[in-house]
């Protein structure tokens, strides 16, 4: 497994209908890096974002989609999705605001 830094395991937020009505809850929803665990996960966040405490993480394995191009077939990338809980006393994360 390689080396992965905690700024490497946070690739881009999920910005969807259902994420965005999980954020009321604390809920914030991540792609992260394929190799991360839930313990790696936790400690980006909370080296990324001061003030905030995470509660639990959930996460889920994507695969790619297949995608076809005439008669030729391919997948796209795996990707892996967060789901990150934050304590009741946790500052909420900046990036969401305004959204």
């Amino acid at each position: 497994m390689a080396d992965i830094k905690y700024y490497d395991v946070i690739q881009k937020p999920v910005v969807t209908e259902k994420s965005m009505n999980a954020m009321a809850s604390k809920k914030y929803t991540f792609i992260v890096h394929t190799d991360a665990n839930k313990a790696m996960i936790k400690e980006a966040v909370e080296k990324m974002f001061p003030g905030t405490k995470v509660a639990s993480v959930n996460t889920m394995n994507l695969d790619g989609k297949t995608k076809r191009r005439g008669m030729t077939f391919g997948k796209t990338a795996k990707t892996k999705k967060a789901i990150v809980q934050l304590t009741a006393d946790s500052k909420d994360i900046e990036i969401f605001e305004g959204l």
